[in-house]
């Protein structure tokens, strides 16, 4: 589907994927165009739209497990740490030399380098939530989330 980026281009993702205002009703219009494509393309997924300190939609869809909710977690946990998409943040640790579970300041029950994750951010502001897809390749799960924003900017 897609293949991992560059460092720059997570960067770029992350300078002009942005929403100009969020709510709610803009959390569950990502997580529904997230969940129709995933039905569409029989994508055996789970999702999440995390924002305002609380998950405000989540789904499975057939195929995904009880653990890609444990991945989900940590994906997101990662994006409100750094700040940073979690895919940034393997590629970024994978170019330093160094996983994040050798970090010992890293919990991995808590925390993962693992792509899927996508930063809310906000126009003129930071971060106020993330948008998390686990199930598929790290690239493919951060690729379908960051479509997803693109869909609502």
């Amino acid at each position: 589907m897609s293949a991992i980026p560059s460092l720059e281009t997570l960067l770029e993702q992350e300078a002009h994927v942005r929403v100009s205002q969020f709510s709610f009703d803009t959390a569950w219009q990502i997580g529904s165009l997230l969940r129709e494509r995933a039905a569409r393309e029989n994508l055996p997924v789970a999702i999440e739209v995390y924002a305002f300190g609380q998950v405000l939609f989540s789904t499975s869809l057939s195929g995904s497990s009880a653990e890609n909710l444990e991945w989900i977690a940590r994906k997101r946990n990662t994006v409100l740490r750094n700040a940073h998409a979690s895919l940034y943040t393997g590629e970024l640790n994978k170019a330093n030399g160094v996983a994040m579970e050798q970090m010992s300041y890293m919990d991995p029950q808590r925390y993962t380098d693992s792509g899927g994750s996508f930063p809310l951010l906000l126009a003129g502001g930071g971060v106020i939530g993330a948008v998390t897809v686990s199930g598929l390749p790290s690239d493919e799960d951060h690729a379908l989330a960051v479509w997803a924003i693109r869909q609502v900017m």
